[in-house]
């Protein structure tokens, strides 16, 4: 196991952050446009989601590089500053954590499917391999590739993740099929720890799709099927449409309720996703506290 996440492991469970588009709409991010590039406009703000995580009291904060490959980027003309928008997300996480968590940086998927002939292997593959390279560059503590729907690119992601020689994270989106159980591909839990472990993930898990109730079964699942540590971070629950907003119903104490049950499915990795902020992962924390 890869030294940095056998020490994480010592203290366990592990609480990582909470949404960060969400949290950078409230803080003026228009409908539309391209939350990475913040990076370089509006440093301060993503600046403030970071320190706010760790003040909740997140052991490991992520990047606002979630969308930030060459892929995804050229849909707002700014593919040529892939390099230059992922640096500048390490650096401002790493600068607000100031040694007080850890720098796990994000990617996410291209946006664009395999299937439907609108990119290519090779393409994503460069992609990928580009915005790894410049967030190790960078000096991020690891990677996390997340949610993912597509086993297919998340191998490719987690292989020039891996190259980078840093620990890799890699997560898929569970929500679809009768029980709510696998990727919109049709991805199951056991297929997926099986396609991300062989593409050299350190850890597999879980975001985004479902709320924490919903991803107990799951991690359940994939802790039986992996020989590695969990990552788990759920939505705050459903989201709903109120007066033309999405709306998450579920309180920061109701999730924080279902954490002892995440644990003993086989989390070793939690935090939050989209709907949840830093009283969210303060009350997840406090919940873990308690149950210590």
């Amino acid at each position: 196991m890869n030294q940095l996440i056998q020490s994480l492991l010592s203290r366990r469970p592990v609480v990582t952050d909470g949404a960060w588009g969400t949290e950078l709409q409230t803080r003026g991010l228009p409908s539309g446009q391209c939350p990475d590039e913040w990076n370089l406009t509006h440093r301060d703000e993503v600046s403030e989601v970071a320190q706010a995580y760790v003040k909740a009291g997140s052991q490991i904060i992520l990047t606002n590089t979630f969308g930030a490959n060459r892929v995804r980027l050229a849909a707002y003309g700014l593919e040529a500053k892939a390099k230059e928008i992922n640096r500048a997300g390490v650096e401002i996480s790493r600068q607000a954590a100031q040694g007080r968590a850890f720098v796990f940086a994000s990617i996410g998927p291209s946006g664009k499917f395999l299937l439907t002939g609108k990119t290519t292997p090779e393409e994503l593959r460069v992609a990928f391999a580009e915005q790894a390279q410049a967030l190790a560059e960078a000096k991020a503590d690891a990677l996390v590739v997340e949610t993912m729907a597509d086993l297919a690119e998340a191998r490719l992601a987690v292989a020039a993740a891996k190259a980078t020689g840093l620990p890799v994270v890699a997560c898929m989106v569970f929500d679809s099929g009768k029980n709510r159980d696998r990727t919109n591909f049709g991805v199951t839990p056991e297929q997926a720890v099986v396609g991300l472990l062989e593409a050299g993930a350190d850890v597999v898990g879980a975001n985004c799709g479902l709320g924490i109730a919903g991803y107990i079964p799951v991690c359940q699942r994939l802790h039986a099927a992996a020989n590695c540590p969990i990552w788990i971070k759920p939505n705050a629950g459903l989201p709903i449409i109120e007066e033309d907003q999405i709306v998450y119903r579920t309180s920061p104490q109701e999730f924080a309720d279902q954490v002892p049950a995440l644990v003993q499915a086989g989390a070793s990795f939690l935090g939050g996703c989209c709907g949840t902020n830093p009283r969210f992962i303060q009350a997840l924390k406090n919940k873990l506290t308690e149950a210590a």
